[in-house]
């Protein structure tokens, strides 16, 4: 009877302390959703005020309303993302506010790609056409963060800062040795001389073939760069590609030196000048700073058009999988079913498709494609490539009547590939545990992970493999208007880079977002309309109740992990990864 209690009391006391710490994470969402709204309420700008950037956020394509997606759980205060929608649009906003003086930037590390960071630097540099003047300011500038501050007039770097300037490069993480280690057989199928993705799983280096492509696509997007910042600073190419090869900056003279930057200043002295340049004459007044987030509530001058007349922006963002999805992976039947409404809805005229995936599921991807291909039958679908449109997420761009990309977006990866863990070693010799199975059929159990594929399932598999490849291939070929050898011979899971994929047709144009949506309105020649963006996003209350399950225990744990939490991803999406994929080779984080 006293164990019985004991086990009672147990039970009643991890009961209560749950539902205690449950009410702890509900009452500091609801805190934090209030914070959030109490938020949008309309901001005034005052006259001669300065726009502030500082990009220290994550920037996706759309930022979600939900304010536990970026919750800080010690404070329970929402830090949400920001929006690369939201900052183009205030950004050509501030351009012709009149009581927008100019741009002042505190730029260090920018959390997003680098063809993100090529939209908003063109966007600046639209900006600039105001006369208005834009100064950027740091203490340490990272090849990213320096290439956005070289539009600006005016670049100060700290007296004691740093800057690089030393090319890119890209790390590659192989898991071959620790599967070897516990025992782990991948076995791998897949059509594509450059299909790598399986790579990690197989070789503990990049094959010739991959080091071939990755070169290739990185000097690529280098070479671009370079001559961006060398046509801002009134530099040569060969200059700063010699300055990155010596890595000869390396004090903040050098900076100075080599006209990189325009002066060594510490931060209230940047203040003064903001003071000066903005009419301030007493001493203890601050210049007027305001943040994108307040300034985003600010009433825009801009009329809207009251037309009924629209263009849907659809966004994809994420790696693409069957079923529902979620703010960071693309559900097919929740983007099917945005461009299925988006194309029975009269009212709205043509379609842009916001694609920034890796890839995924091949199946996900071609229910994806289909709705995209019936849309435009019926009116255009144009596609605007973001960071990365590859494999799975090249395939639903392919339906489109013209791809937009930036010259810096990674893509291409037309490829296929399967992937089947055998781990019957590691369950008998590292934990002894042994299995028996009982079938009705021959191959009851094909596809299970406690033992090796046979010579007939492998065939089958690569059956599958071929017939995937030979389906995409077709669907680029015919909505690319080429011949499905010449798509092959492109292809073979090889990745390019923005200019590269426009040389070979894979790409129409150089662009962003907003050129995307212009050319879908010339295309429906409309001359006014407004933009709707699906899928709509949920009720941020209702998100809230619906994350207070298995999403909100994996958030704090991305919390918790920081910066190692893309490890615990990496582990995630690997146990993920079986069946047939159409998916980029690698994460590709440069630095």
């Amino acid at each position: 009877m006293r164990q019985f209690f004991k086990f009672l009391f147990a039970s009643m006391l991890g009961f209560v302390l749950g539902s205690i710490l449950l009410l702890f994470i509900l009452v500091g969402m609801i805190s934090a959703a209030v914070n959030s709204f109490d938020d949008e309420k309309v901001t005034e700008v005052k006259s001669n005020s300065m726009l502030f950037l500082d990009f220290e956020k994550p920037i996706v394509d759309r930022a979600s309303k939900n304010p536990f997606d970026n919750i800080n759980f010690n404070s329970f205060e929402s830090e949400p993302t920001a929006g690369l929608n939201t900052i183009l649009e205030n950004l050509r906003k501030a351009k012709t506010d009149k009581n927008i003086k100019g741009i002042y930037m505190e730029l260090s590390t920018i959390n997003t790609g680098i063809a993100t960071v090529e939209e908003i630097r063109n966007a600046l540099i639209d900006f600039k056409k105001s006369g208005k003047t834009i100064i950027s300011y740091s203490e340490v500038y990272t090849q990213k963060s320096y290439y956005l501050a070289s539009v600006a007039d005016k670049i100060y770097m700290n007296p004691q800062g740093a800057m690089e300037l030393k090319g890119l490069g890209a790390e590659i993480m192989f898991y071959k040795g620790l599967l070897d280690k516990i025992e782990v057989e991948t076995q791998v199928i897949r059509h594509g001389r450059f299909k790598s993705a399986v790579e990690p799983f197989i070789l503990d280096k990049m094959s010739n073939d991959n080091r071939l492509q990755t070169r290739g696509f990185m000097q690529s997007i280098w070479n671009f760069m370079l001559n961006n910042i060398a046509s801002s600073r009134k530099l040569s190419f060969e200059e700063l590609n010699s300055l990155a090869n010596n890595f000869s900056i390396r004090e903040p003279e050098d900076a100075i030196k080599y006209k990189l930057v325009d002066k060594l200043v510490y931060k209230d002295e940047v203040l003064e000048e903001l003071k000066t340049l903005t009419g301030i004459t007493k001493k203890d007044e601050n210049p007027q700073l305001i943040t994108l987030s307040k300034y985003s509530k600010s009433p825009s001058s801009e009329k809207k058009s009251l037309k009924d007349d629209q263009i849907a922006i659809i966004y994809a963002s994420g790696e693409i999988e069957s079923g529902e999805g979620g703010s960071d992976k693309i559900g097919s039947e929740t983007v099917s079913k945005a461009i299925r409404e988006a194309r029975l809805n009269d009212k709205i005229k043509a379609i842009v498709l916001r694609v920034n995936s890796p890839g995924g599921s091949a199946l996900a991807s071609e229910v994806i494609w289909r709705e995209a291909e019936l849309a435009n039958k019926v009116k255009p679908v144009v596609v605007s490539m973001g960071d990365v449109a590859a494999s799975g997420g090249y395939y639903i761009s392919a339906a489109s009547r013209k791809i937009f990309a930036s010259p810096n977006t990674i893509t291409g990866s037309i490829g296929v590939f399967g992937l089947i863990f055998n781990a019957q070693k590691m369950f008998n010799n590292k934990l002894g545990i042994t299995f028996d199975t009982v079938k009705t059929n021959r191959m009851s159990d094909f596809g299970s992970m406690t033992r090796p594929l046979t010579a007939e399932e492998k065939q089958i598999f690569q059956q599958g493999v071929e017939k995937v490849y030979d389906t995409f291939t077709k669907r680029v070929a015919n909505g690319r208007k080429m011949e499905q050898a010449n798509v092959d011979s492109i292809g073979q899971g090889r990745v390019w880079s923005g200019v590269e994929a426009k040389n070979i047709g894979l790409v129409d144009e150089f662009g962003g977002l907003n050129d995307a949506i212009a050319a879908a309105a010339k295309m429906a020649n409309l001359s006014k309309y407004r933009t709707v963006e699906l899928p709509k996003q949920k009720d941020p209350f209702k998100e809230i109740l619906a994350e207070l399950g298995n999403e909100a225990e994996t958030k704090y744990l991305n919390y918790k992990l920081g910066d190692e939490a893309k490890y615990f991803n990496k582990a995630q999406e690997l146990l993920r990864m079986q069946g047939i994929q159409a998916r980029l080779p690698f994460v590709i984080d440069f630095y």
